[in-house]
């Protein structure tokens, strides 16, 4: 890179690296928390319809039908709802919104790895506050001096990598700690057994909650991501949005996100399917020696006490079969694998199975 012709943040930028999304064919893939079963029959019958007309046209900048869908299934407001490409780019236009003060922001040590890169971005300072004991989260941690001002708080709920989810009843004791900053929540995976804060809404003028369509609803291939807020939070939402890209959503990705909240059977049925096959999965995990961490998400936390998880990954791969490993201090050790059909479950155990046992 030639510093001649980059910005001098650029240089200092620690992107973020998603999951392998390998080119090879017959692979076991459960490195990337992907919903192992396809989207709603409705979601792709509608979107092959929307793709017969209008492609010639800009989509709807507002998502007006969207955010109804969205609206109508959380008991909250349209005005209360914003859209964006992924979650991930509605968590980068709210770290831009509300996060860029003179003072830190604080997030767990161990969570999704892209809020410390939105805040190298934007030059926001961190203050991380450690996992205590098996990698739980305690909201006591996030009491402050009254001498200790933070730009916010920003949690994932359940968490990420780790699996574990807080009660209700502890995002609201984060929200009346901090009444004058904002407190996102991250619920990309709350539909596998989390509980939701939405219906803290209208209670809390702080409270941010993020959703994407990516797990549940079979639809990380779409990108629709979107937050819900009183419409103040909202409205700085559009700002920053219309000042970027004011069409983040095809025309497609409306149709289909629409689609998929009217398909609430589909969604209940495999979202009960994933659930069954993780607990199944943490059975035999267990089984084999494995510790894994309570999960309320669509994944698997697991290490264990024999086998560095950097190895288990290799032997996982030579099997043809991918799990996420992070290099990351306190958490080297873990695998973390997405739960797959249950077909999937039993081959990532049967090869988990040949490496401890050749190991032992």
């Amino acid at each position: 890179m030639n510093p001649q012709f980059i910005s001098p943040i650029v240089g200092q930028l620690v992107p973020y690296v998603p999951g392998e999304q390998p080119k090879m064919a017959n692979l076991v893939k459960l490195n990337t928390n992907e919903n192992p079963y396809p989207p709603s029959p409705r979601v792709v019958a509608t979107i092959q319809q929307a793709a017969q007309q209008g492609l010639q046209l800009y989509p709807d900048p507002d998502g007006t039908a969207l955010r109804q869908a969205i609206a109508d299934n959380f008991g909250v407001k349209p005005q209360q709802v914003f859209l964006g490409n992924g979650s991930d780019e509605v968590l980068a236009h709210a770290f831009f919104a509300f996060f860029q003060q003179d003072c830190p922001l604080l997030m767990p040590d161990i969570s999704y790895s892209f809020y410390k890169v939105y805040c190298g971005l934007y030059g926001i300072a961190v203050r991380t506050v450690p996992l205590r004991e098996g990698l739980q989260l305690n909201v006591a941690d996030y009491a402050c001096a009254a001498d200790q001002a933070i730009a916010g708080v920003v949690i994932a709920n359940p968490n990420a990598p780790t699996g574990i989810g807080l009660p209700l009843n502890d995002i609201e004791t984060l929200l009346q700690m901090h009444p004058d900053r904002v407190v996102l929540i991250d619920e990309a995976y709350v539909d596998f057994g989390g509980q939701t804060a939405m219906a803290l809404i209208d209670r809390y003028p702080n409270l941010l909650v993020v959703h994407t369509l990516s797990k549940s609803r079979s639809l990380a291939g779409l990108r629709i991501g979107y937050a819900c807020g009183q419409a103040h939070l909202i409205e700085a939402l559009n700002r920053v949005k219309n000042s970027f890209n004011s069409y983040p959503l095809d025309r497609l990705a409306l149709a289909g996100g629409v689609a998929a909240f009217e398909d609430q059977r589909y969604f209940e049925q495999t979202r009960q399917a994933v659930m069954s096959s993780r607990e199944g999965m943490v059975l035999a995990l267990e089984d084999l020696g494995f510790m894994v961490l309570p999960s309320q998400t669509n994944f698997v936390f697991t290490r264990h006490p024999n086998h560095e998880g950097a190895d288990l990954a290799v032997g996982l791969r030579a099997q043809g079969v991918l799990v996420r490993h992070f290099k990351q201090a306190r958490i080297d050790a873990y695998l973390r694998i997405s739960v797959g059909t249950p077909k999937q479950c039993d081959q990532v155990v049967a090869a988990l199975a040949k490496l401890v046992t050749a190991k032992a």
